[in-house]
């Protein structure tokens, strides 16, 4: 004879089945749950197995199908052996056993077991039977089917939720999953259970899981206990444990995804940060404009005194030429913080990424470059000088991270903001350009990734960048209304996407200020008074002697009440108003507004170390004559306000 294997949580009726299968000559095996039968089957291969559907621990029905999925038993002859055969055989699918027995009087259920058994020895185990034996024998089942109902209820229910759930019985092994938890843990159900909940996580995790499980314990009797985070695999998992109270050691087990809301946190995080640093960035920047402008203003009163021959002429144009070198590199300060300069356009994006990866392409032969460029990319609107410049600096940071040879790759496709949904970010709604940089190079850590777009941060050796470059790409990206995202691991090689909106509308602002120069003596005497307004001393002081070199009267502010008792008490004289933006009390703003109460044709200058995006935009739209950004040169001052003085000028 061969071996059967009764499961049944019932001792009296295994018992009765062991003993009524021992008389004919089977060895029997028992089990209480389905959890001991997985062990059993461990090392036991039984012919026939009889199982009863409801149990503690693993069920009858989760054991059907881890059975069925075990290649070792998949010619076992199954057989289910219970009260409710009737009710609850069909969400086990009939395909997955091969007789069933409804448990009823001992004597008629007996000849239905020893019938199945004769049945099984003469059909090679292969035979599946469609109704159910001994159905006759017992009587209605009306509240059976109420409850297996309310069962399924609470089934469907479990198994709809997104978080994971695990039973665990008092030897910490896993007897109940949900579809979640398998998901979660990428782990199938017939692994699942009967394992070790400790071993579910890595050893270096195991510790934290096994002090959190302690607590756990040990605040029995407590309303709530929170939750711990774990690390499992790649993801980041919220572990929450529920002891069952009404049945002695048991506990439910909550896993919680929360690797995405983790990442949206950390990138809120380092969005605070980048905003913090760039307001930060923008009022340094500002600072050192109004240095610059103090530097380039002396230096242009010392060139007009000396004659070119002079031995010092030379070095006040070598001082000259770094203070725009020093004015590039606050520009990129304020490009970063979105401050920066913006002459808006409508560009063709392909034709700006092909010249400017032609010229890259000439200084780094040993890089392989791929260029795949959307014929049918939508006209952008943006500045074109802002858009070169954050291209060149991507293809700079790829050549960078490649620094022997490598494979460089630059794609552009439109996309729509659900296409990018997904990301980061959340797009606002509209179509966008992408713009893809991929290279080959040694990639980059998390803590580099989360640093790399902060000003002054870089990984080159000293001398070899200012660490401004990833710096400007985000603050020109920022200032198209567009986002930046980029993926890197270490010896993968590093993708940036930049996604720029398309047909973005924006003001266009006035060309940039000339280069530096001596002014014209041929131009006429010029008449009137400028009054100047700005809080800081030594431009106040510096600005008031070119003026005065230009053959204006001047009457210096250095804030806002002054500049408007001034104003009073000599408006018929001034012509022109030069106003900082930006000063402590009463700022540009409100002095603009209270100089435009007093006279509303009044002709003001806006000046700021910041650039016109921004404040001083809205006021030229209601009404100031015009904008020079700090450090401004004395050629470039002359022609802004010629260009508000003359005959039709603001």
């Amino acid at each position: 004879m061969f071996e059967v294997l009764v499961i049944d949580n019932h001792p009296l009726i295994r018992d009765y089945v062991s003993t009524l299968l021992g008389k004919e000559g089977y060895s029997v095996l028992l089990a209480e749950d389905g959890l001991a039968a997985l062990d059993l089957l461990k090392r036991s291969k039984p012919k026939v197995i009889f199982v009863d559907l409801i149990m503690p621990n693993i069920d009858g029905q989760t054991f059907c199908r881890i059975l069925r999925r075990m290649p070792e038993h998949k010619d076992c002859f199954l057989v289910i052996l219970s009260a409710t055969a009737a009710e609850s055989v069909h969400p086990i699918g009939r395909d997955k056993v091969n007789a069933c027995i409804a448990k009823g009087p001992f004597k008629q259920m007996g000849t239905h077991i020893l019938d199945v058994l004769e049945l099984a020895q003469q059909s090679d185990f292969k035979a599946v039977e469609t109704g159910v034996r001994g159905l006759e024998d017992i009587h209605a089942r009306e509240i059976t089917k109420e409850l297996l109902l309310l069962k399924h209820h609470f089934e469907v229910v479990l198994a709809s939720m997104s978080e994971g759930i695990l039973e665990i019985n008092g030897e910490g092994r896993i007897v109940y999953t949900n579809a979640a938890a398998m998901e979660i843990t990428e782990m199938p159900e017939e692994r699942l259970l009967s394992s070790r909940f400790l071993e579910l996580f890595a050893e270096d995790a195991r510790s934290a899981v096994a002090s959190y499980l302690k607590e756990v314990r040990e605040s029995v009797g407590s309303p709530s206990f929170a939750g711990t985070e774990i690390k499992f695999g790649d993801k980041e998992l919220e572990l929450r444990v529920y002891p069952i109270h009404d049945d002695g050691e048991k506990s439910i087990a909550l896993l919680m995804d929360i690797t995405e809301r983790r990442r949206f946190e950390d990138q809120l995080r380092r969005s605070q940060r980048l905003e913090s640093i760039g307001t930060l960035a923008a009022g340094v920047a500002h600072d050192f404009n109004n240095l610059l402008t103090v530097i380039q203003g002396n230096a242009d009163i010392m060139s007009m005194d000396l004659q070119q021959t002079h031995p010092h002429f030379e070095r006040l144009q070598e001082v000259l030429r770094q203070v725009q070198s020093a004015k590039r590199l606050t520009g990129q300060l304020l490009g970063y913080a979105r401050k920066g300069r913006f002459e808006f356009s409508l560009l063709d994006l392909n034709q700006i990424i092909r010249e400017t990866v032609e010229t890259f392409g000439r200084t780094r032969k040993e890089i392989s470059i791929h260029v795949e460029l959307d014929p049918e990319l939508e006209v952008f609107e943006g500045d074109a000088g802002q858009i070169e410049q954050l291209v060149l600096n991507l293809l700079l940071n790829a050549g960078d991270a490649m620094p022997g040879q490598g494979n460089l790759d630059i794609q552009t496709r439109n996309v729509s903001h659900e296409e990018i949904s997904g990301s980061i970010f959340t797009p606002k709604e509209g179509p966008y350009a992408m713009i893809a940089v991929h290279d080959t190079g040694i990639g980059m850590d998390q803590e580099t990734r989360e640093r790399i777009f902060e000003p002054f941060f870089t990984t080159k050796q000293m001398g070899r960048g200012t660490g401004l470059g990833l710096a400007s790409v985000y603050g020109a990206v920022k200032g198209h209304g567009g986002y930046v995202d980029v993926e890197s691991e270490i010896g993968k090689g590093t993708t940036f996407r930049i996604y720029l909106p398309i047909k973005r509308s924006a003001s266009v602002e006035t060309p940039v200020e000339s280069e530096q120069d001596r002014p014209d003596s041929s131009q006429p005497q010029r008449r009137g008074t400028i009054l100047l307004v700005d809080d800081e001393q030594a431009v106040l002081k510096v600005a008031t002697e070119i003026l005065r070199k230009l053959r204006f009267n001047v009457l210096a502010a250095e804030n806002g009440s002054k500049a408007l008792r001034l104003y009073r008490k000599n408006r018929k004289q001034i012509v022109l108003v030069i106003l900082d933006i930006v000063m402590p009390g009463m700022g540009g703003s409100e002095v603009f507004r209270e100089l435009r109460n007093l006279v509303p044709e009044v002709k003001v200058l806006l000046c700021s170390g910041y650039s016109i995006q921004g404040e001083a935009d809205r006021l030229i739209g209601i009404g100031a004559s015009g904008f020079i950004q700090k450090p401004f040169s004395l050629r470039s001052l002359e022609q802004s306000i010629d260009d508000i003085l003359q005959p039709g000028g603001s």
